[in-house]
């Protein structure tokens, strides 16, 4: 039961957890605020770019789309009824798990916090709420069928481990000024 439920937690997270990585990557650009500020600080800052946005979307999306072909073996490889993306579901998950990172970073703007600073809970788990919501309202019954207790249970406590552990990876790279 426990194999069975972390393999669908990740397998569903898939193509949020990508987004963000590759919004590192290939980031860069217009930021989303353009400049703007509230407060006297910046509404997101320069790290929230239309670009990143766009292609760590399309990315996820393909993603889900990549794991459905390999579906049936995955699945079969792991002896776990795996859930299969339709388009909408991994546009959801992706541009969710973009939506939440994005607001994370207005909430980090809004209490002082510089562009990079550590914001521990927030930090590993925005992605994760912004993906769960933005698929619950756009897949209702997929989401329900996919989102178990149990399984959010097990996205939330897999996703601050793996946080870590991919953003220390990405600092070593070179990819990431800060390891968190």
């Amino acid at each position: 039961m426990v194999v069975t439920t972390l393999a669908t937690a990740l397998w569903a997270m898939l193509p949020a957890y990508l987004p963000n990585n590759v919004a590192v990557v290939a980031g860069g650009g217009r930021p989303i605020d353009g400049g703007r500020t509230m407060g006297g600080n910046r509404l997101l800052g320069d790290g929230k770019t239309w670009r990143g946005t766009a292609v760590g979307t399309v990315a996820g999306t393909l993603l889900a789309l990549g794991l459905n072909v390999v579906h049936d073996s995955i699945a079969g490889l792991l002896g776990v009824a795996l859930p299969f993306f339709p388009l909408r579901v991994g546009f959801a998950l992706a541009f969710g798990a973009m939506l939440g990172d994005i607001g994370a970073s207005f909430v980090k703007r809004r209490t002082g916090s510089e562009r990079g600073a550590a914001f521990p809970g927030l930090d590993q788990l925005d992605f994760v709420v912004g993906a769960l919501v933005t698929t619950a309202v756009v897949a209702p019954a997929w989401f329900g069928a996919t989102f178990t207790l149990p399984v959010v249970v097990a996205v939330l406590i897999a996703t601050p481990v793996l946080h870590v552990v991919t953003n220390v990876g990405a600092y070593l790279l070179g990819l990431k000024d800060e390891p968190w």
